[in-house]
């Protein structure tokens, strides 16, 4: 049972009000000793760096992201990036909920998130490192399920919320689908764990860290949080025989086959290049969007992905 003395709450007003967490608190019953509780808000300027320092400062040892999936990487980020023993906790709030899902932490019940996030077991997961270019000098963030460079990492992340309601992961189809009509191939220098770079065309580079995307579907069925590796999936389709085989192979192969038991491992294609790495260096031949668990944070010509082992520890559900 894990004891906590201080909580902070880091919530983005944006997305709901102190008020409905408090509400949601009184609610649980809980036999123990209540904690202290501080509270602190994100602004548009800040995420939750700032905000998350300053819960540490004050002696937290249960920071509980109360936002999206930006809020939970800022103070995802800040714990990691810390000399700290402090734990983390999420109350998803927003509409892809990545790392929540890939966790089990329950959605669209407050009261039930607070309770996993009090009470839960605690599970060590990695986390990834993005280093780029982003145009002010070197920037450096941490993502805790993907980060994505091209138009096309945005899509696949941000599929059309009202589109998965109706049909779930069938809703992937058409996001590649728009991907297609926007694709643009570029050239790409890979260095992987340290090797000679190699050269390809390709118009997506995807290095996640959990493979599990909204609407149930498995973007990188053997990604595992808490491994030690990163999943790279390199995507090169061009023309319509080639995005029909990426579809099968993503959304068929990789996905219903998967989920049936017709495959033990992710499959590659002539268009989907799949490996296990623990860092890879992207230097691109023109500027891409890089999207960090669904967020734009920039363009970037260069890109270095790592992995932080046993990064930070989170708050589950009790199994």
């Amino acid at each position: 049972m894990n004891t906590t003395a201080h909580v902070a709450i880091v919530v983005n007003p944006s997305k709901t009000s102190r008020k409905d967490l408090e509400e949601a608190l009184s609610s649980l019953g809980n036999d123990a000793p209540s904690p202290q509780v501080s509270w602190f808000e994100t602004s548009v300027e800040d995420p939750g760096y700032g905000m998350t320092q300053d819960a540490l400062d004050a002696g937290a040892d249960l920071v509980i992201a109360a936002g999206g999936d930006g809020t939970v990487r800022a103070v995802a980020q800040c714990l990691a990036d810390g000399d700290t023993s402090a734990q983390l906790g999420i109350v998803p709030l927003g509409t892809g909920n990545l790392l929540t899902r890939n966790l089990g932490i329950p959605l669209n019940d407050i009261a039930q998130a607070l309770e996993v996030a009090l009470s839960g077991r605690t599970r060590t997961i990695d986390l990834g490192w993005a280093q780029f270019d982003g145009g002010d000098g070197d920037q450096r963030f941490a993502f805790t399920v993907m980060a994505g460079v091209g138009v096309d990492a945005h899509m696949i992340t941000e599929t059309d919320e009202d589109l998965k309601d109706k049909v779930g992961w069938l809703a992937y189809v058409e996001s590649l689908g728009r991907a297609f009509k926007a694709s643009d191939m570029v050239s790409m220098d890979l260095s992987i764990d340290g090797n000679d770079p190699s050269s390809t065309e390709a118009h997506t580079l995807i290095v996640g860290n959990c493979g599990v995307l909204t609407g149930g579907v498995t973007l990188l069925p053997d990604a595992d949080p808490a491994d030690g590796e990163l999943d790279m999936l390199v995507l090169s389709a061009e023309g319509v025989t080639s995005w029909l085989d990426t579809l099968r192979t993503m959304v068929w192969d990789n996905g219903i086959m998967r989920m049936v038991g017709g495959t033990d491992s992710a499959q590659s294609s002539e268009s989907v290049d799949h490996q296990r790495v623990t860092s890879v260096t992207a230097t691109l031949g023109e500027a891409r969007t890089l999207e960090l668990d669904g967020d734009d944070v920039g363009r970037c010509s260069r890109i270095e992905v790592t992995i932080q082992p046993e990064a930070i520890r989170v708050r589950v559900p009790q199994d």
